[in-house]
């Protein structure tokens, strides 16, 4: 038997006059929030809702991803992991950790945090997975009429899950970010805005991105939470947009990066280019 698993980012782009993609959503399951930080101080709750037709059982761990330059998430094996991943793993606590949900039933998943007395200050994250956990699959009987080994009999589980960062900031922390130049470019999906987004601090930035033509107030494009983690430096932000949109964003552009909207909105970095 072949299984797969099919993991969805949480990133939302909205374009002009379309609908937002459900970024928190893959197959049956909701997660909210898509992200959560902590300083210790309390902790928080995160709510899963199957929106499927049948009951569906979750399983809930930690991991470590680390950030890429060109802004993907690499999953980290235990053996690899550094002594400061290491410790957030071992700060975060959750519970339940296996959850069996009716139809339209959300369930409370309580994330805290134990910071050990004398930790360095810094930021520390790992990466809290919610992962579908598949019926049994039935057994299939023989037929008779068919001779043994007259063929393999392949079947496809889907086993859907969903990632979301947990983040805890151990003292006085800041980051600035920067952006570069932007371009449209093809990627073997489709024609994509990119542009360069550059970090400093010692903490991550996360935040939306508006793209607007001068002197014209509707946003060409508006994607949400953008976020450059500490483990790199720089990132390239790629997001897939029609081709009618792609040809409208060359040219001039106002590019703004701004905080996200629960904690203010107010403007990280906002910068004019010219996109070819």
């Amino acid at each position: 038997m072949l299984r797969f698993f099919k993991g969805f980012g949480l990133l939302s782009v909205f374009l002009l006059g379309s609908v937002a993609t459900p970024a928190q959503a893959a197959g049956d399951l909701l997660v909210a929030p898509t992200r959560v930080v902590l300083d210790g101080s309390r902790g928080t709750e995160v709510v899963l809702n199957n929106i499927g037709s049948e009951p569906a059982t979750y399983r809930i761990s930690l991991e470590i991803k680390r950030m890429t330059a060109a802004g993907g998430l690499d999953e980290i094996a235990e053996a690899d992991v550094t002594p400061a991943e290491r410790l957030a793993l071992d700060m975060i606590a959750f519970s339940p950790r296996r959850v069996t949900l009716p139809p339209n039933q959300p369930q409370v998943i309580r994330v805290g945090v134990r910071i050990p007395e004398g930790t360095p200050p810094g930021e520390y994250r790992a990466h809290m997975l919610f992962r579908a956990v598949p019926d049994a699959a039935p057994a299939v009987a023989a037929d008779p009429a068919k001779p043994a080994g007259n063929g393999v009999s392949i079947a496809l589980i889907p086993i859907y899950g969903i990632t979301i960062p947990v983040i805890i900031r151990v003292g006085n922390l800041g980051a600035e970010a920067t952006i570069g130049e932007a371009w449209v470019g093809d990627t073997p999906d489709g024609p994509a805005f990119n542009f360069g987004l550059t970090r400093t601090g010692n903490r991550s930035v996360y935040g939306d991105i508006e793209v607007t033509r001068p002197g014209v107030s509707e946003p060409l494009l508006v994607a949400r939470g953008i976020a450059v983690y500490p483990e790199v430096g720089a990132r390239e932000v790629s997001l897939r947009v029609p081709p009618e949109l792609a040809a409208r964003l060359k040219g001039p552009v106002r590019i703004r990066y701004s905080e996200d909207r629960d904690i203010g909105g107010g403007t990280i970095d906002e910068a004019e280019r010219v996109v070819k």
